[in-house]
């Protein structure tokens, strides 16, 4: 069964929802330049009240050492995933409180081998997102996966970008050594940072 990570959470019920349907990770944004910040929406306090088997992914866009560490200790964070253009440097000082996720945006002719090499040694999974005009991400497009299926990853990562409850064929199909998990976001929202929680069942039980 493939993990799956459901990003952009801002609602305790959402996050108990998820739990409740045994998604494996919840990323909860932290850039105050995205539609799904966290803000005020979600206090760190009600957040560790919780009994959680769900893994708390913070999303952090070229946020400095100081704020993700404040963050990972205010919401009891699992693991944290760095959306921008942190320094393999960041990355290693992070991974010694939490497991990091490192982000990288993906257009026609990426080398992914050049592109990962400084960050091999120093977080635990990568996640391949569509380039963007911005770095957020959330572009509801794909890149085209074939430019992951001659690269050498070698470290578990997350498909990421325009993922919909449609493609669940096309993701169980997909095949590389390296492939943890499938990331989504946009396409299963009512709004920004409130899902659909029925499309995100109907996932689930799709990546069967």
């Amino acid at each position: 069964m493939m993990n799956i990570k459901v990003c952009g959470i801002t609602q305790i019920k959402q996050l108990q929802q998820l739990d409740g349907m045994d998604i494996d990770f919840a990323g909860i944004n932290f850039s105050k330049t995205s539609p799904r910040y966290v803000g005020d929406k979600l206090s760190g306090k009600d957040v560790q009240a919780l009994d959680l088997d769900i893994k708390k992914v913070g999303v952090f866009l070229n946020q400095s050492h100081g704020e993700i560490l404040e963050a990972i200790d205010e919401y009891a964070l699992d693991v944290v995933q760095l959306h921008g253009k942190e320094s393999a440097e960041l990355c290693e000082d992070i991974s010694q409180e939490v497991e990091v996720i490192k982000a990288f945006h993906i257009e026609e002719g990426t080398d992914i081998d050049a592109l990962i090499a400084d960050y091999d040694d120093v977080c635990d999974y990568y996640l391949f997102d569509t380039k963007s005009d911005g770095e957020s991400g959330g572009t509801g497009k794909q890149f085209d996966w074939k430019i992951l299926a001659k690269a050498k990853i070698e470290k578990p990562f997350f498909l990421s970008g325009g993922i919909g409850v449609e493609d669940t064929e096309k993701l169980k199909r997909f095949k590389h050594p390296d492939y943890y998990g499938v990331d989504v976001n946009s396409r299963f929202e009512k709004e920004p940072g409130v899902k659909d929680m029925a499309q995100v069942l109907l996932f689930k039980q799709g990546m069967k």
